[in-house]
């Protein structure tokens, strides 16, 4: 018989670092394997990360995919920030950095099988949206979601403010990325984000719970009810996700991006009020001192 030119191949052909990629029982398993910076996400992650999306897609003997982070601190806490430096002096490369970005997104959502989020530690920014992204979410009961766009000087736009309204409703969506708050466990599986809470010591067996019974379905059946259930969250993302990549790339260079990263670089709290003080005395430039400052790549 010819080699199958549209399935999957072995998992331990593929050389990941950033991320760990395993298959077994019909079961293919994603972790993003950055523990030391909480497993934050770097191009490497993305790029590693739509190569095993599109293999698990395409070998049919997974059923389910489940989306993790390595340790017990956290599930994923969106951009890693040190990266994210250089596209402040270099917006165009972060409009492509972010269409990589977008295409894990719609390989996890079109996936073509459910994908269950284990959710082993924090969930911070855009690692929430890789958990809604998700079909269904299983939590460890000690942790917590948050957004942080409107703190750090970004805008949740791919993903968060799409889904979130559809998923929690329009105020909570408002409550959570106006405010930055943390969202304990049992309170995200009242207000819709995850599904499951359970104690930490159980999370495997419940993940494990979960996959058996979604194995013991037609995998057809199963593709287009996804697919079907999509459809208001498809409505919302393609009407936005190019515009706010735009957005997003050019407002790298804004004071406010700015003034986020080098907050975070320096451990402090970002000047906010000297930010809307600026604006207050018709401050021109917007820059905080008046000028340009300088970061180190």
């Amino acid at each position: 018989m010819a080699k199958r030119s549209f399935g999957g191949q072995s998992a331990a052909d593929l050389d990941f670092k950033a991320i760990v990629y395993t298959k077994k029982d019909g079961r293919a398993t994603v972790t993003f394997n950055r523990p030391q910076v909480l497993n934050a996400v770097n191009h490497q992650v993305l790029t590693e990360l739509n190569i095993a999306l599109k293999d698990a897609s395409w070998d049919d003997s997974v059923a389910v995919l489940v989306l993790t982070g390595a340790g017990e601190r956290a599930f994923c806490t969106g951009a890693d920030l040190d990266e994210q430096k250089q596209f402040l002096q270099r917006p165009r490369d972060y409009w492509k950095w972010m269409g990589d970005f977008i295409e894990a997104h719609e390989r996890l959502r079109n996936l073509g099988k459910p994908a269950i989020a284990r959710l082993n530690g924090i969930v911070v920014g855009g690692g929430n949206e890789f958990n809604m992204s998700c079909d269904l979410a299983v939590a460890a009961d000690e942790i917590y979601i948050r957004h942080v766009g409107t703190s750090h000087g970004s805008v949740p736009l791919a993903g968060a403010t799409q889904f979130l309204p559809i998923i929690v409703g329009e105020r909570r969506a408002r409550e959570i990325l106006f405010l930055n708050e943390e969202i304990p466990a049992a309170k995200a599986a009242e207000w819709g984000l995850v599904n499951w809470v359970v104690p930490r010591a159980e999370l495997d067996a419940k993940v494990d719970e979960i996959v058996d019974k979604l194995k013991a379905k037609f995998p057809e059946k199963t593709r287009y009810t996804k697919q079907q259930l999509n459809f208001w969250r498809d409505l919302s993302w393609h009407s936005t996700i190019g515009h706010g990549r735009d957005w997003l790339a050019v407002h790298n260079t804004s004071p406010e991006t700015w003034e986020g990263v080098r907050a975070f670089d320096e451990k402090r709290k970002p000047d906010y009020e000297g930010i809307r003080r600026r604006w207050a005395e018709d401050g021109a430039p917007e820059w905080l001192d008046g000028e340009m400052p300088e970061i180190e790549d």
